[in-house]
């Protein structure tokens, strides 16, 4: 889950980074009475959406008067911004956050991450800010500084004096920029994040270290734990069939193929894209109903998938074991009463209650092509997505379900 960087400086600002004085506005007028309450001559105005390279795109304005920033914010608010990482169709600007300007004397890139390898959090830093780590590992890879932190003991105050001095922050500043590295450390450990930066960490003419601005994600498995975190989600931002599938316990990522995937396990569902790429075709989603899912979770994953109008063949593979072929069955039988199937749906069931799954669906009158076995599945999908209907079965296979 990600979060607007008004929202992440607030979480770290409660572990003691300090950031520049700021307030969050939904219209021009109130960005106007923000930077009023803020006081000063100098403010910026940024566009809160879940992106980075937002100045790039034009999201990020400097202003020197009070109607500059109404201005900049009545020019913000409805924009569709346009970055590397929304994609061509970009996201509409909602809201904004009006911040404190500051004189800039160097900026640092900061970032916590989790080392899969190393099986720790890592804390990587550059003496460049500003800039987007990818590139900075790409031409100056020689300038990152990392520090791999221990979980028994968490991060020590030497490792970040080390990173500072490493990263050439003056002797006066390096306490604050101590402060703001642990901070950082104890709000990705304590609010259970995958990934915190702080992209400039920025050292002002006056000498004061400012999160000038920060993203947080953060793992959606541990959110039952944290409501301060989960309440800050904003569905405005995400797909509304990822924000759907959530709602119902589902793992859900839309894909470009014509070929909707319902699957138990992400491995297996891994391996199901697999299959249907090597018979081929292309799956147009991944999506994980999990290990206990009932008939009611399968039946939305079903209506999830049908929700993509460039699925043109549903497959259904479920190997039970947790879960139960007769759930699955009922579940599609289920979502077929409630929507429209214009599809042809192609079902591998295996495992626990396999048979009066297949009986279900026998029963069900809907044409669902049987499969049997994964190879069999796909292969099967794919003649259907080219003929609208099921291949015939291979010898191995035949009445197997």
């Amino acid at each position: 889950m990600d979060i607007h960087e008004y929202q992440a400086k607030e979480l770290l600002a409660n572990f003691g980074v300090p950031v520049p004085r700021g307030g969050v506005a939904y219209t021009a007028e109130q960005a106007m009475f923000r930077a009023e309450e803020i006081g000063g001559s100098r403010w910026v105005v940024k566009a809160q959406i879940h992106s980075g390279a937002r100045g790039r795109a034009g999201g990020v304005k400097v202003c020197e008067s009070e109607h500059e920033v109404r201005v900049a914010a009545g020019e913000l608010l409805g924009k569709r911004l346009v970055t590397h990482q929304t994609g061509p169709s970009g996201k509409v600007v909602h809201r904004l956050y009006v911040e404190e300007a500051v004189t800039i004397a160097r900026e640092i890139y900061l970032g916590l991450v989790l080392d899969r390898r190393e099986e720790r959090v890592c804390v990587v830093a550059a003496p460049e800010g500003g800039v987007e780590i990818e590139e900075i590992a790409r031409d100056r890879p020689d300038t990152i500084l990392r520090e791999v932190i221990e979980p028994a003991v968490g991060m020590q105050p030497f490792q970040a004096r080390e990173l500072a001095f490493g990263l050439g922050v003056r002797s006066s500043e390096v306490n604050q920029a101590v402060k703001a590295i642990i901070g950082a450390y104890k709000a990705f450990r304590d609010l259970d994040a995958t990934m915190v930066e702080i992209n400039p960490l920025a050292v002002t003419v006056t000498g004061t270290v400012l999160a000038l601005d920060a993203k947080m994600t953060f793992d959606d498995n541990a959110l039952f734990r944290r409501p301060n975190v989960s309440e800050l989600r904003d569905y405005a931002e995400e797909d509304p069939r990822d924000a759907d599938a959530s709602k119902h316990g589902l793992s859900y990522i839309a894909l470009d193929g014509a070929i909707g995937c319902i699957v138990n396990g992400a491995g297996l569902a891994m391996a199901t894209m697999d299959m249907i790429k090597h018979a081929g075709g292309e799956p147009a989603n991944f999506l994980d109903i999990g290990g206990g899912a009932s008939p009611e979770r399968v039946a939305a994953a079903f209506q999830l998938v049908l929700s993509d109008p460039r699925v043109r063949v549903v497959l259904v593979n479920i190997f039970a074991g947790i879960n139960r072929c007769d759930w699955v069955a009922q579940g599609i039988v289920q979502a077929a009463g409630s929507v429209s199937v214009p599809v042809p749906v192609v079902a591998r069931l295996a495992g626990t209650n396999v048979d009066e799954g297949r009986r279900i669906l026998r029963e069900s009158g809907l044409h669902i092509v049987a499969a049997g076995d994964l190879a069999d599945a796909a292969r099967q999908a794919v003649f259907a997505l080219e003929h609208g209907r099921g291949a015939p079965p291979n010898r191995a296979t035949r009445g197997a379900a």
